[in-house]
């Protein structure tokens, strides 16, 4: 073992100096660098959004009830050494005083006390517009905090009269950001929030208010869980009827499709880095193996064992992974804070400190990649007889044995599919490679086989017979050769689909003109009058959707309970009511993935996919609503998919029908884009101005969206108009920063793509010297040999550039079907772009790996053959 240590160090020293290893290197640094960055990106954001979840509940976990949670579970968390903050909100009037105008507006009335919220701050604003700042504060007895939007919709100022019920509040701070405000309904509506001490004075709360008590509940880790395990049990026995628990699970619902795509593209391209990493590294070690079958003969001559010299090798190779390794790590650590100002925004404050698992994840994975692709082909060196130092023919590369490489492989895979954080990704991903380089090989083995026998020497020009000539005289390097190339360009040209294609297709699913505002509770005598609201406004494409309450009461006759469900959401499900809708015709934005949907069909809805899967739901069941007091059937005739981050009207039971029974109480939703600029009037076409003072939804010319808002609202008070702006541009930004963060890991992947061409076409570089040196020996010009190799390159990475924009076409329609979840259809030019890509490629990296081959002197390069 001491021998084979200080063997392997001499040979490392040499080689590093003689740059034999540089690809090796290069290789493997690259795919841990890649890896290893999005490794220490994902393992912060990922503690991050832990973080913010917990201050997204307001605790670290929250009991949510309809009634007031028992005292003695208020007791149990004391008694474990929990903090504790009780709220409850619920909708309401709020009004403005006389002198003010006295109108009113639908609000979440929001009461707490002091100590609230135990995770996270509120950020409060002296005024609209002004700086606001984090405060551990509450609205003090008589005051009240409020969102600007309800200073806007009430024409009221900080320091004006609000009055909720029979109280008189004073309007004291602008809300800025409320950390456990929720996504619901309820919660679109302009926030109140008041002291507790105040809500006996407003008379509101009575026996039959919907009010919503949250018990937040915060402390160490292990005594949170007790709560929550104890909480959980009584709901599982039925003791917390309209109750629920609310963990670190629960997170931001609208955002989280789009952070769960975002580390999906990520790690496809480090993927990407890591995949060609490893093509790169099996035909660097090929042809490092192939440069020391001579140096490895002599040692045998010399009397060292094939035991010692192949430790040294072992050695060498060790000593090169863990210190590439180490070096990608480092890079990736640092190119991670790249990611991080990157992608800025997707979560609040300074991210926590990253973990050492990306690092020991990085090293094994770079170990793994040189002892699994490496190592095979050069621990064949120790074989070499000692004989090959006088015939050359002797001991040539055989194919790693089937045990070796498929273990490597086997374990590098496993790696991958951890790396990737999705299995359907790494599947995909790591299976459509492995299936790629079959077809590779397989198809240019055929084309070898019709090449040999479509170029005639009779007809064919002389620089296509000879390039040709040398490919079918080697067909297993022109398989390995275009093999190795298609599958550099089959990374390079997903990398490119991935940043054009299917990033444009990730932007067309929340496109920056998706409405931005939803409007509900439009009665139905005002139908018409809203929808020429709208259109005088210049609103010319909306949603407009009938919109009834109904609760789930029987399946198939059968009537339903949240007993009969053991999943929680399913138990929610059953146990609320469904916002319901109607429309002859199918929405654009869902599609049909079961059945069909016939417009007019009576005793028929289609339902979303995803509460089929909840409620164990199939095609043909009947299902039973009531609906205000009205039974309503209907048998499920179709499954439709619906995407919840469209921002269109959706709902998850509809009626294929164009109009409702008169006796079912339906009111209309809205959501359509508000126009940033409102048209100026037409006298001529709308008739004389209004009176001063009067109510117009046009308000005044060169108003925006606030004008627009105001001035419907006016026109319609009954109306709830949720403003959708800030959550769209948020999912915009974070669309931009992801891309900018995959273009800047693109760089990596892009680089891995170059080392993989330069080998693949500088693995066959002695064996074309030497058959260029024997050609020019018999006369052959310059000129014509290097019409050769050009013709012999650009045909290779024609082929190469074709296989791999087709197979690349089919990933990127799996990964935009099954991972992604939208839609893409390829190009037809893709396969004609990367075939000329593929050559042009092909015939760069050869002119850059073979340009001095030609320049040899012919006798050096016989002489050293023969040696």
């Amino acid at each position: 073992m001491k021998d084979a240590f200080f063997l392997g160090w001499r040979t490392l020293r040499r080689d590093l100096r003689a740059g034999e290893l540089r690809l090796l290197i290069v290789a493997v640094l690259l795919a841990v660098a890649a890896l290893t960055a999005v490794g220490f990106f994902a393992d912060r954001l990922k503690g991050g959004l832990a973080r913010d979840a917990r201050q997204l509940l307001g605790g670290d976990a929250v009991l949510v009830t309809d009634n007031p949670p028992p005292q003695a579970q208020v007791d149990a968390a004391h008694g474990q050494g929990l903090q504790s903050a009780m709220t409850y909100d619920f909708p309401t009037m709020a009004r403005a005083t006389d002198e003010r105008g006295g109108a009113s507006r639908l609000v979440a009335l929001k009461a707490v006390a002091a100590g609230y919220p135990l995770r996270g701050s509120l950020r409060i604003a002296e005024a609209p517009g002004a700086p606001d700042a984090a405060t551990r504060d509450v609205p003090a007895p008589g005051d009240v905090w409020v969102d600007a939007s309800l200073l806007e919709a009430l024409d009221l100022k900080v320091g004006d009269t609000l009055l909720l019920g029979d109280a008189a509040l004073t309007i004291r701070r602008v809300l800025v950001i409320e950390p456990d405000r929720g996504a619901g309904f309820l919660n679109f509506a302009p926030r109140v929030m008041m002291n507790q001490a105040d809500v006996a004075r407003t008379a509101l709360v009575q026996p039959a208010s919907r009010v919503r008590y949250r018990l937040a509940v915060a402390g160490e880790a292990p005594a949170v869980k007790r709560f929550s395990d104890q909480v959980q049990q009584r709901l599982d026995a039925g003791e917390l009827r309209g109750a629920r628990l609310e963990s670190l699970d629960s997170g931001r619902p609208e955002m989280r499709q789009t952070l769960d795509r975002a580390e999906k593209f990520l790690n496809l391209v480090a993927l990407l880095a890591a995949l060609l990493s490893a093509v790169a590294v099996a035909l660097a070690a090929r042809g490092f193996a192939a440069r020391h079958l001579d140096g490895a003969a002599m040692l045998r001559v010399l009397g060292q064992r094939q035991r010692t010299i192949a430790g040294a090798y072992a050695v060498e190779f060790g000593v090169i992974g863990l210190g590439a390794s180490l070096a990608g790590v480092a890079i990736g650590y640092a190119v991670h804070h790249v990611f991080v100002r990157l992608l800025a925004g997707l979560v609040d404050g300074d991210l926590p400190a990253a973990t050492a698992w990306p690092a020991l994840f990085g090293v094994g994975m770079g170990l793994t990649l040189l002892f699994a692709f490496g190592l095979p082909p050069v621990l064949q060196l120790a074989q070499v007889p000692p004989l090959r130092v006088i015939r050359r023919e002797l001991g040539a590369l055989r194919p790693a044995s089937a045990a070796v490489l498929g273990l490597g492989v086997a374990g590098f895979a496993a790696l991958l599919l951890a790396a990737s954080s999705d299995l359907k990704l790494g599947l995909i991903a790591v299976g459509g490679f492995a299936g790629a380089v079959a077809v590779f090989a397989v198809l240019a083995w055929l084309a070898v086989l019709v090449l040999r026998r479509v170029v005639r020497e009779g007809s064919a020009p002389r620089w296509l017979v000879l390039a040709t000539r040398q490919v079918s005289a080697r067909p297993v390097y022109a398989v390995l050769q275009v093999s190795s190339l298609a599958v550099g360009l089959l990374a390079l040209m997903l990398l490119v689909l991935l940043r054009t294609d299917l990033v444009d297709s990730w932007r067309k699913a929340t496109p920056p003109d998706a409405p931005n505002r939803f409007v509900i509770n439009v009665m139905p005598d005002q139908a018409q009058a809203f929808q020429d609201a709208l259109r005088q406004g210049g609103v010319a494409q909306y949603d407009w959707y009938p919109m009834f309450r109904g609760r789930l009461v029987a399946i198939n006759d059968k009537p339903v309970t949240p007993d009969d469900y053991s999943e929680d959401r399913a138990k929610r499900l059953v146990d609320r009511e469904f916002n319901l809708s109607n429309a002859a015709d199918r929405p654009g934005h869902n599609s049909i993935v079961q059945g069909a949907w016939t417009s007019g069909e009576a005793d028929a809805v289609s339902v979303e996919e995803g509460l089929m899967e909840t409620l164990g739901l199939k095609l043909g069941d009947r299902l039973r609503f009531d609906i205000g007091g009205v039974t309503s059937e209907g048998r499920i005739t179709s499954t439709r998919k619906v995407d919840w981050g469209s921002l269109h009207a959706n709902f998850f039971v509809m009626y294929p029908l164009a109009a409702m029974p008169a006796e079912v109480p339906v009111t209309y939703l809205a959501a359509f884009r508000a126009p940033e600029k409102l048209p100026p009037r037409s006298p001529a076409a709308r008739g004389p101005l209004p009176p001063e003072g009067a109510p117009s939804v046009l308000g005044r010319p060169g108003d925006g969206s606030a004008s627009f808002d105001n001035a419907l609202v006016r026109q319609f008070p009954n109306v709830t108009n949720v403003d959708m702006s800030s959550t769209i541009a948020q999912v915009q930004r974070v669309l931009d920063q992801v891309i900018r963060a995959v273009e800047f890991l693109f760089g990596f992947t892009l680089a891995a793509g170059l080392v993989v061409l330069f080998a693949a076409v500088s693995a066959t570089r002695e064996e074309r010297a030497r058959e260029f040196a024997v050609m020019r020996a018999l006369g052959a010009r310059a000129a014509l040999l290097r019409q050769v190799q050009r013709a012999e390159l650009a045909g290779t990475g024609l082929l190469a550039g074709l296989l791999a924009s087709i197979v690349a076409s089919a990933i990127a329609w799996a990964l935009a079907r099954w991972v992604f979840d939208f839609r893409w259809t390829a190009s037809p030019l893709v396969p004609l772009f990367g075939a000329i890509v593929g050559a042009l490629l092909a015939l760069g990296a050869g002119w850059w790996s073979l340009r001095e081959v030609l320049r040899r002197p012919v006798a050096a390069t016989l002489r050293q053959a023969a040696e």
